[in-house]
């Protein structure tokens, strides 16, 4: 990795690793905490993530507890739920929030695997955008005769290389998570 190319590799990176990190949100029929990860509760009057406010567990394979640190935080962390998208009613006991999560349907895993590969697609526009700009930026290190144009075309070639990496990480990942909700 050359000065030239590290900044756009770096870029490269975060993207693969924010699609990562909206997989593990994708719910697979499994209960998986992760899919509270994006939710806020409006607590002590400011917008909090859940798990800053409340103890979260898995303690059977479709559920996951939710028990607040302040039992008065309890209604704000179910309304917080019930507003959000991931179409689960919550139970509420008055001390322990439940998430129950059904057996998913064949058409509904089949509709999460289109939004998987949907949001592999989009990870991979934005690669190809980053590797656009890196190449933009060597073509002007050479049109100011910063850098020779045996340098470029090398530059060129290490940034297809980087792109390619990172396009076969998103598919990896795409197809990882698709057998995942189709094995479940």
């Amino acid at each position: 990795m050359s000065e030239y190319t590290k900044n756009y590799e770096e870029k490269m990176d975060k993207s693969v690793e924010n699609l990562k990190g909206e997989l593990l949100t994708i719910r697979a029929g499994r209960a998986n905490p992760h899919v509270l990860d994006k939710i806020t509760a409006e607590v002590y009057g400011t917008e909090m993530p859940i798990n800053q406010v409340a103890n979260i567990a898995t303690p059977e394979a479709r559920v996951i507890a939710i028990t607040p640190y302040d039992a008065s935080t309890l209604k704000a962390i179910e309304k917080a739920i019930n507003v959000s998208d991931i179409g689960i009613h919550p139970n509420n006991d008055g001390k322990v929030i439940r998430l129950i999560f059904p057996e998913l349907t064949e058409e509904r895993r089949k509709e999460l695997t289109k939004d998987i590969k949907k949001k592999g697609e989009e990870t991979k526009v934005a690669i190809r955008n980053i590797r656009r700009d890196a190449i933009d930026h060597v073509k002007k290190l050479e049109k100011s005769s910063e850098i020779t144009e045996d340098k470029r075309d090398e530059l060129e070639e290490e940034i297809q290389k980087i792109t390619d990496k990172h396009i076969a990480d998103i598919d990896k990942a795409v197809e990882t998570k698709s057998k995942e909700v189709m094995s479940i």
